[in-house]
């Protein structure tokens, strides 16, 4: 699904992905959702789907176990193509604050990461850092590591300034010219440009929500706008010339 750049349209409600026709795939946001697994049940569009069910202590707001029951239960949808896993569940480095335990979440991403496999689900190891950005090196390795985990490795940091940006663009190109499978993106005003031009550097996934008032992340464009600056930088790489909207 991924050797190709794919944009996800964002949202927490499938009934309104009929109107992501400027998408490749959907990520359905089921921490977000009402009733998500009905919803599922009763979806039957088009596009494929990404699974989502982002824990409070990586900044979403599904809790307890029953998130991993839920995903559980969703890779088995036959449009379900992908499902998000946070790599710090996956390598149970999950933060110290006692309200989740690492060693069972650790086990429990490992089980769902297997069951997707063996359904033909690719699996996208997450990590978000609201704080900040590393330095490039650190990217670089979070990105080795997050693709080790998964098939796809998503980095989603935070940019104070255009450095942090250019750092996220420059371990973006290393870790593609390395074989890596990644998603990168800079939350933020000063790192929004990037969820544009992380593609030219080898950025397979963009994510952008369907409706423009329900960002689910800092910085995301509205989706018909990322769709046109994405092809547009893209096909200017390609080809050598200036982008439409530069002329």
């Amino acid at each position: 699904m991924f050797e190709e750049f794919v944009l996800a349209a964002s949202t927490d409600t499938l009934e309104t992905a009929a109107r992501a026709d400027a998408a490749d795939v959907v990520e359905f946001r089921m921490d977000l959702a009402s009733d998500p697994l009905d919803q599922l049940a009763a979806y039957e569009g088009v596009l494929p789907l990404i699974v989502t069910n982002r824990a409070a202590w990586e900044g979403g707001e599904a809790d307890g176990k029953d998130r991993y029951d839920a995903l559980s239960e969703a890779v088995d949808h036959p449009s379900v193509v992908a499902v998000d896993i946070e790599l710090a569940a996956l390598t149970g480095t999950l933060p110290a604050d006692g309200s989740t335990d690492a060693a069972t979440a650790q086990s429990r991403a490992s089980a769902l990461r297997s069951q997707a496999r063996e359904a033909g689900v690719e699996v996208i190891a997450s990590v978000h850092d609201f704080e900040a950005t590393p330095v490039v090196d650190e990217l670089v390795d979070l990105l080795a590591t997050a693709t080790a985990a998964g098939d796809v490795g998503k980095l989603a940091t935070t940019a104070r300034d255009r450095g942090d940006a250019l750092a996220m663009l420059h371990a973006t190109n290393q870790a593609t010219a390395a074989g890596h499978r990644v998603a990168t993106m800079c939350m933020g005003e000063p790192g929004r440009h990037t969820r544009a031009v992380a593609p030219v550097y080898g950025s397979v996934i963009g994510y952008a929500p369907v409706v423009a008032a329900e960002a689910t992340a800092p910085g995301q464009y509205p989706l018909d706008t990322l769709r046109r600056l994405v092809d547009d930088l893209r096909g200017a790489a390609e080809t050598g010339n200036r982008p439409e909207t530069e002329r």
